[in-house]
């Protein structure tokens, strides 16, 4: 019976670390995925409004620097990949994505990367094949890295309490049945 006992626990501790982890991916593929939403909004305008001859020095309206602000940036690219213009900088000068991140998106809507030019900075990105251009654009994961890691903390105490009252119950349940079993041998 105690070796039963020992197996059921065993299984309700693993669904418990399921549960709690599909909840955790599903929340957090949702912050990132989600992360990409204004980028790709920018990058599509951008594209049309290339493809409608709208020239691409426009595009460099201001100077977001990557590395610190949380703005969104767009940068436009030559079919070769060499930059057009843009406003994205990075140490002040405005950087190159691997050619591959912007060929990925020709024959298609849109493609979406995190792109890591350099250790301390990550880019949820989105590039957009335009006629004559690559559109590129991205913003800091900074916020969004900062809320996965709340939302991992999260999950990590509700798994931690599960767990907790789950071998509780079982505490109680053992000295339950030692009491029951003590009552019916003095019957």
């Amino acid at each position: 019976m105690h070796k039963r006992k020992s197996v059921y626990l065993a299984i309700v501790i693993i669904v418990i670390t399921i549960v709690i982890g599909t909840i955790y991916v599903i929340g957090q593929q949702s912050l990132r995925i989600g992360a990409n939403s204004p980028q790709i909004q920018i990058a599509e305008d951008a594209a049309v409004a290339l493809n409608n001859g709208t020239n691409p020095v426009s595009f460099a309206n201001n100077k977001v620097d990557m590395g610190e602000s949380l703005s969104p940036f767009i940068i436009i690219y030559d079919k070769s990949g060499k930059v057009v213009s843009g406003d994205g900088y990075l140490n002040n000068k405005i950087p190159s994505v691997p050619f591959g991140v912007l060929q990925n998106s020709v024959g298609k809507d849109y493609s979406f990367v995190t792109w890591q030019p350099q250790s301390n900075v990550r880019i949820a990105s989105v590039s957009v094949s335009a006629e004559n251009y690559f559109v590129f654009s991205g913003r800091s994961l900074k916020e969004v890295e900062k809320q996965e890691q709340s939302q991992l903390q999260f999950a990590e105490f509700g798994w931690a309490l599960s767990v907790i009252v789950v071998i509780f119950g079982v505490i109680v349940d053992k000295k339950m049945h030692k009491e029951r079993v003590g009552k019916n041998k003095d019957d």
